[in-house]
């Protein structure tokens, strides 16, 4: 070859090399590498509020065509309730291992020392943003921005509503948190996540982006838009409350189905792995009538719904889709899955490596996704706490294949008996030891990691709000949404674990309302809105009446007189660095006492 001919050849492959590096680096929707990640995760919706799951009622063809375009996990599990769920998601680590075995109590904030989904992508150059339900803490450090998060839109607490939300938040043009500052948006809530989410894509489109939209709705209160509880108006055999729930879920198809057109306008779908999924059985779109024993709804054959260690309790929908990378087609594989699989699945399929710092009980299951290995051969627990401190057995379901063991005691083998109908320990009893084996295995291990979350104080240039919500209280449970704090009645006394940063003068309010509520201590809200056939009312409130103010932390009391006509009682304090428990409450003129329902804590000097 000629020397100018081969020159011309060289620079031909040189420029080639070149052209395939920058496709690969920069021309990101063919590219089936750094594929960008959706997950969409809804709250309280079971396994048979959708169509293709043999719901014969309700209106979900968005969901029911991706399942047919996507991979189907139909014997995969989760936590019974909402934030256990989401917490092993995120971490690949059981519930009880990772600070968040209940709801509310103090047990819902994620541990300072765990490493979650998008501090795994975010240190691998991923664009992060969440929207919608966080339920993981409301305080430093465990809000979504601390954990991972370069943008969080969410709402406080569990759900719309309740104590540490927005005040008078009602899923209509409310007030949501924009990494921690509040943004009023219109529209129904549902409806604003999704805009949200979309917005972000839009920004991060051409950079590898992790999305979590994790959904509020269908949890209680049953508000919906009217247009959707008028689809299921007329709709014969199922309840007034399954009507809007029907409707919520609805809504929510018909934004999944906005959100997939969004993707294929941008270009971006072939590359974009998207999960549907949900956090725990049915809350409402089962139930059997007491009176007359007629079933309302569909439960897919499954006994329990929400909180229940039974199969209709924790088995939920995964359909995940990324044709680019060869999830597609509507396979259904009925191994053995779980939600604390999710973070190292995804960092295999993105192509990290990911090194835990702790235990997981989570596999990565890529190749069984693939089609490439078989279904990992495992055993699984999941159980429904509720309590401020796990108790050995409570609830539990060791799971392996198609086998649950309910209790320690209780056998099924759920695909000749899905409605775990017939105990059969009796004629296994090797695997019942077996199961259970595992079982104390297991539960030494992870209650040797088990902690409470502490909530760090002072950091911060704003004020720190604590929330009645999150108050260790030992029987009962707190005013955990805002309509117990309207009713006026008193709460047992209940601390906190927190930890001061920094040492020197706190300045303590003690409030019965949040500050953006406008409201005197002693006033009752008379702000009521009635009842509608899809929306709950905003009951009436009820007055209170203070005498004094009290702050316990450690060993130490401060006091101050409260006065009904004031918005908070106010209590300074020299405060040393450090972990601590901190008791704030009233004395009430009735000669009652009560928690105080929000504490605002801010660091004022280094003190003396």
């Amino acid at each position: 070859m000629r020397p100018s001919l081969q020159a011309c050849v060289l620079s031909l492959l040189i420029l080639m090399l070149l052209t395939d590096c920058a496709t690969k680096s920069v021309g990101r929707k063919g590219s089936p590498d750094r594929p960008n990640v959706i997950i969409v995760i809804t709250d309280d919706q079971g396994y048979g509020d959708m169509g293709h799951t043999g719901n014969p009622l309700i209106q979900t063809p968005a969901i029911d065509r991706f399942a047919t375009q996507s991979v189907n996990l139909t014997n995969y599990h989760v936590g019974t309730t909402c934030a256990p769920t989401r917490a092993g998601l995120l971490t690949g680590r059981n519930a009880n291992r990772n600070g968040v075995w209940h709801t509310i109590m103090g047990a819902s904030l994620l541990n300072k020392r765990e490493t979650t989904l998008a501090d795994v992508f975010r240190r691998s150059g991923y664009s992060t943003g969440m929207f919608g339900k966080w339920h993981l803490g409301d305080n430093h450090p465990f809000l979504p921005q601390d954990r991972g998060f370069d943008e969080a839109f969410y709402h406080g607490g569990g759900g719309v509503g309740q104590t540490p939300d927005y005040w008078n938040n009602d899923y209509f043009d409310d007030t949501y948190f924009h990494n921690g500052e509040p943004e009023q948006r219109s529209g129904y809530c549902t409806d604003v996540w999704f805009d949200e989410a979309m917005r972000f894509i839009t920004d991060k489109q051409d950079d590898p982006f992790l999305c979590y939209l994790s959904l509020n709705a269908p949890h209680g209160p049953y508000n919906v838009r009217e247009e959707y509880y008028n689809r299921y108006r007329d709709t014969e055999g199922i309840t007034e409350t399954q009507k809007r729930f029907y409707g919520m879920i609805t809504n929510i198809d018909d934004n999944f189905a906005r959100l997939l057109r969004h993707l294929d306008q941008l270009g971006i779908s072939e590359n974009t792995i998207i999960i549907f999924t949900t956090d725990n059985g049915t809350a409402a779109g089962y139930r059997r009538d007491p009176r007359t024993d007629q079933i309302m709804g569909f439960n897919a054959e499954m006994r329990g719904t929400k909180g229940s260690e039974y199969d209709g309790g924790h088995r939920v929908p995964f359909i995940i889709r990324w044709p680019a990378g060869g999830l597609s087609g509507g396979r259904k594989l009925s191994g053995l899955t779980a939600h604390v699989d999710v973070l190292p699945t995804l960092a295999t399929l993105t192509g990290q490596t990911f090194r835990p710092d702790n235990t997981l009980d989570g596999t990565d299951i890529s190749g069984y996704l693939l089609g490439r290995h078989e279904a990992p051969e495992r055993l699984l627990v999941t159980d429904t706490q509720r309590v401020p401190w796990p108790v050995k057995g409570k609830n539990s379901c060791v799971m392996e294949g198609q086998w649950r063991l309910v209790s320690g005691s209780e056998l099924y083998e759920v695909s000749e008996d899905p409605g775990q109908t017939t105990n059969v320990a009796d004629a296994y009893p090797e695997r019942v030891e077996r199961m259970n084996a595992f079982y104390e295995d297991w539960w030494a291990d992870v209650i040797s990691e088990t902690e409470l979350s502490t909530i760090e104080l002072g950091g911060t240039a704003k004020p720190d709000v604590i929330t009645c919500h999150d108050a260790r209280i030992m029987e009962g449970t707190p005013p955990w949404n805002q309509m117990l704090i309207r009713r006026g009645e008193p709460m047992k006394l209940a601390p906190y674990a927190v930890d001061f940063v920094r040492g020197g003068t706190y300045r303590f309010e003690l409030r019965r309302y949040p500050l953006e509520s406008g409201l005197a201590l002693g006033a009752a809200a008379h702000d009521s809105i009635p009842p509608t056939p899809y929306t709950d009312a905003r009951i009436r409130g009820r007055s209170m009446s203070f005498r004094q103010a009290h702050l316990r932390i450690g060993d130490r009391t401060y006091s101050a007189d409260a006065n009904d006509g004031a918005d908070a009682a106010v209590i300074e304090a020299e405060v040393p660095a450090g972990k601590a428990e901190l008791l704030a409450y009233f004395d009430l003129t009735d000669g009652g006492q009560s928690n105080a329902f929000y504490v605002y804590v801010e660091w004022v000097g280094p003190g003396k």
